[in-house]
């Protein structure tokens, strides 16, 4: 019977039995090769049906092979883990332009300083000179390591962790700033390590945290503000009548709790811990405390409470201890503590005529001043990075507050011929604000609360004002060699000093607030006052932490330009 021919048909030559019972095996190998040259026909032809879809797998796996070999050409040792920058995100062309200028102009303040004052504390723009105000460790060097790092300026953080690990050296018989020292160099050294990996930063955290402890051997523990690097021998400064400043008294925790964690030695974050634990005892109801602190008793005199000069940092440490140590109850106190304050804030919140800017007196005695610093500028950020942690009226109504302070330290910038903030102002009825002291040394506060204020609301009208201060900063303080502030910022008459904070916070701030939310998020990293961020380690519910951070972790990658092949 015949059979019906299907598609199939051609096979029927590949069954061995149709010629098994044949003699001539020679046909049966014959046949046998032309049934293989069929299936290879066949897949051939699937592959090329399917070739574009081939090539873009094989893309893919070359580029995450890439990725992989990138990561583990990288050290090993660091608290940071992989992060993958900016791949969800739409990076909107404008904010990649801005960021490049930022960029650029960290560049030329970083060539500079490196031309003319490589190794000293801070550059002299206009004489072309280097100064080491903070006793020659390298102060501008090592403010700006992580900004460095975060813009993928390779070569030159490169460069700046070699004169680390081969020049930086604390023994020098010099009266340092614990708080200044703390901030800017423990801080610094934390923060590169956090995000590179490398080892030296943390041994020379270690190296100089050691030589500042000796500050905390007071009777109540409260620190004093200042020791000898070579000798260890505390004081404070005689114009303060022996006591110690809040805020240079109160704003180590975050650094001296990450060497902690990062070396498995507790007596770091003891000695700062133990400064909460005795002005805990005699908090007032309005969290407010003079700036004043007695280092014998650990009691507090009677002197100026204000969220500017000598106050501000305690206020803003009280919130990012919470913040870093996971909010658990642990450091539930550091909450407890800050929300009274917030409370005391707002006591001190005025507005004025006939513009309505919201705005933070100080306080002596009974009596309150219209004045606020520019330094208390941050508030605002800070008061909308805690105000998450309230109920949902609380909440809206911190949020708000943060956002009205904000718009009035703007306007301490665009109220002045120089569109720059004065050091100072004064409120009047019926004359709004005016400056107090004229001076402008580049300082950070306003543009860090517009950069927490676009992360936490997305409202994109703080890019707006960022951008605005930044070109106010390249109209009039950008100089052939580097940076410079301004006398008055009334006839915007120049100073010779490129503070190192322009690089390790103003700077880094507008260049953040250009930048994706996926670049150093806040659920992960938490900023010092010297805007290094610090990577948030798991603490339990007990305080201590589930193992030691300074293990086998990986660098955190940065965001890449465009021009890089990667984005910035």
């Amino acid at each position: 019977m015949a059979r019906t021919r299907s598609s199939s048909s051609k096979w029927r030559f590949c069954n061995p039995s149709y010629y098994l019972k044949r003699p001539k095996r020679l046909a049966f190998l014959l046949v046998t090769f032309v049934c293989v040259s069929l299936v290879v026909w066949d897949r051939q032809t699937l592959l090329r049906e399917h070739e574009d879809e081939l090539a873009k797998l094989n893309s893919e796996v070359v580029r995450l092979r890439s990725l992989i070999e990138e990561v583990n050409d990288k050290p090993q040792n660091t608290i940071a883990k992989v992060h993958v920058e900016a791949k969800k995100e739409v990076d909107d062309p404008i904010d990649a332009e801005r960021r490049e200028k930022v960029k650029e102009a960290m560049i030329h303040a970083w060539s500079s300083y490196e031309k003319y004052a490589w190794g000293q504390d801070e550059l002299q723009p206009q004489t072309k000179g280097g100064i080491n105000s903070f006793g020659g460790l390298g102060a501008t060097l090592i403010d700006s390591l992580d900004t460095l790092y975060i813009m993928g300026l390779d070569e030159q953080f490169q460069k700046a962790k070699e004169w680390v690990a081969k020049s930086l050296d604390f023994n020098k018989n010099y009266d340092a700033s614990v708080f200044e020292t703390t901030i800017r160099v423990v801080g610094g050294l934390l923060s590169a390590y956090d995000l590179s990996g490398d080892k030296v930063f943390l041994d020379k955290a270690r190296d100089i945290a050691d030589r500042l402890l000796p500050a905390w051997d007071t009777p109540s523990g409260i620190p004093y503000n200042f020791i000898n690097l070579v000798n260890g021998r505390p004081h404070n400064p005689s114009w303060t009548g022996g006591f110690s400043i809040l805020a240079d008294a109160g704003t180590e925790q975050l650094e001296f709790i990450s060497l902690s964690q990062r070396t498995g030695d507790p007596k770091y974050q003891q000695k700062v811990e133990n400064v909460i634990s005795q002005l805990s005892k005699s908090f007032p109801d309005d969290g407010l405390l003079p700036i004043y602190i007695d280092p014998t008793e650990g009691k507090a005199s009677h002197a100026t409470i204000t969220f500017g000069a000598m106050g501000d940092s305690f206020y803003e440490y009280l919130l990012k201890v919470w913040i870093q140590g996971n909010k658990t109850s642990a450091v539930k106190h550091y909450r407890e503590m800050w929300e009274k304050s917030m409370e005391g804030l707002s006591s001190l919140v005025r507005k004025s005529t006939p513009s309505s800017f919201t705005y933070i007196c100080e306080k002596s005695g009974d009596s309150l001043t219209d004045k606020m610093d520019e330094l208390a500028c941050f508030a605002p950020g800070m008061i909308a990075l805690g105000s998450s942690g309230y109920d949902s009226e609380d909440s809206k109504k911190f949020l708000t507050l943060a956002e009205e302070l904000a718009w009035t330290c703007y306007n301490f910038y665009q109220t002045t011929p120089t569109k720059l903030a004065g050091e100072n102002y004064f409120f009047h009825s019926g004359e709004d604000m005016s400056v107090g002291t004229s001076w402008n040394i580049m300082r950070p506060e306003t543009v860090e609360s517009i950069f927490y204020l676009w992360r936490l609301t997305g409202n994109k009208t703080y890019k707006e004002w960022g951008w605005n201060i930044f070109q106010a900063f390249e109209k009039n303080s950008r100089v052939e060699s580097g940076y410079v502030g301004l006398k008055d910022v009334n006839t915007g008459v120049k100073d010779n000093m490129m503070q190192s904070f322009f690089l390790a916070e103003t700077l880094k701030y507008l260049y953040l607030l250009f930048s994706p939310t996926s670049v150093i998020p806040l659920d992960e990293w938490v900023f010092n006052t010297e805007a290094h961020p610090l990577r948030i380690v798991p603490r339990n519910e007990e305080g201590g932490y589930p193992e030691r951070s300074d293990e086998k972790r990986k660098p955190y990658i940065r965001l890449r330009s465009r021009k890089e092949g990667r984005s910035d």
